[in-house]
């Protein structure tokens, strides 16, 4: 039996933290969307985490995989890129229009939109005061941190009215509208807090089926050491600077560790490393020497080693890519 932690070695903190490191809004695209019967919107902007708030009426969202999903006056559905799927009033409903990438939108036929719909500031549709009203969110850019939020939800999950009450909607349903000097931060801080405060209330349903990392944060020796890791990677951490921090020995660390998380501390911290790497390419013009430094390597060269080794790419074609 592993021998017990010590209690004040490492202290237990929220697990969704370390997970809502994830989505951090920047310029996301916000918008009212306001329709009359009949209506459908087919979405193909790729985007990787777009959230859906009703606020009058009803909708549905019909993914091109996977289980459809009816949403009403207080329901919330947040869908992960990038495949495709339709919103619409009714399943059989043909899409009036097409939402591409960088938020182009089309008639079904390809022809430009030209601003048919728009209604005023951030608001879209039919008419102001349309039979369905929804507060739409988009995070259009997906950064390799956040990729590990990503993989811990379902395609298309919904919180109906009756398991979740957002004290957020009042507030972003008046702000979502106004045009004011700061507004795009306003909505970006409020787009975060929905997020956060949805996927708060799902993974506390038995049916969220987080990852094994997150279900390991919650480990009184494990979650700490995750926390370590992920607050200070740049660090020289070892096994055994770790289980000392955490009050076990270096085998029962190891056993402990894998076990929960399903590979090794090394292995976890090489990929959390490798994965802040990838979000510094893609949002500074730091030099590669420098993105090495903040992530725990000596030099451009060990980072570039093992950043192709898992990407495939280098890291200097891969800030080409995501340019």
């Amino acid at each position: 039996m592993d021998p017990p932690p010590r209690s004040n070695t490492l202290t237990r903190g929220d697990p969704l933290a370390g997970l809502l490191e994830g989505p951090r809004a920047r310029g996301a695209f916000m918008i009212r969307a306001c329709f009359d019967p009949p209506w459908a919107v087919r979405i193909e902007d790729r985007a990787p985490l777009t959230v859906m708030l009703v606020v009058r009426g009803e909708a549905w969202i019909v993914p091109d995989r996977g289980e459809r999903a009816r949403l009403t006056v207080g329901d919330l559905a947040i869908a992960r890129g990038p495949d495709p799927y339709t919103c619409a009033d009714a399943p059989g409903t043909e899409p009036q229009a097409v939402i591409l990438p960088h938020q182009e939108c089309r008639y079904p036929d390809g022809r430009p939109l030209n601003g048919s719909m728009d209604l005023g500031v951030r608001t879209w549709g039919d008419r102001l005061d349309g039979d369905t009203v929804m507060l739409i969110g988009t995070y259009p850019m997906q950064g390799e941190v956040g990729g590990r939020l990503l993989d811990a939800l379902p395609p298309l999950l919904t919180l109906t009215s009756d398991v979740w009450d957002c004290p957020l909607t009042p507030y972003l349903t008046e702000e979502i509208t106004r045009d004011q000097p700061g507004q795009e931060v306003v909505l970006d801080r409020l787009l975060d807090l929905l997020v956060i405060a949805a996927l708060r209330a799902w993974f506390a349903r038995p049916e969220a089926e987080a990852p094994a990392w997150y279900r390991a944060l919650a480990d009184p020796v494990v979650g700490g050491v995750l926390r370590l890791l992920q607050d200070d990677p740049a660090h020289p951490w070892t096994v055994a600077t770790l289980a000392a921090k955490a009050g076990v020995s270096r085998a029962a660390l190891a056993r402990r560790f894998t076990g929960l998380v399903g590979e090794p501390p090394m292995s976890y911290l090489t990929g959390w490393r490798l994965a802040l790497a990838a979000d510094r390419l893609r949002d500074s013009t730091d030099t590669l020497d420098a993105v090495a430094r903040r992530v725990g390597y000596g030099s451009a060269f060990a980072l570039s080693t093992a950043f192709k080794r898992v990407y495939g790419v280098s890291p200097v074609e891969y800030r080409g890519r995501v340019a």
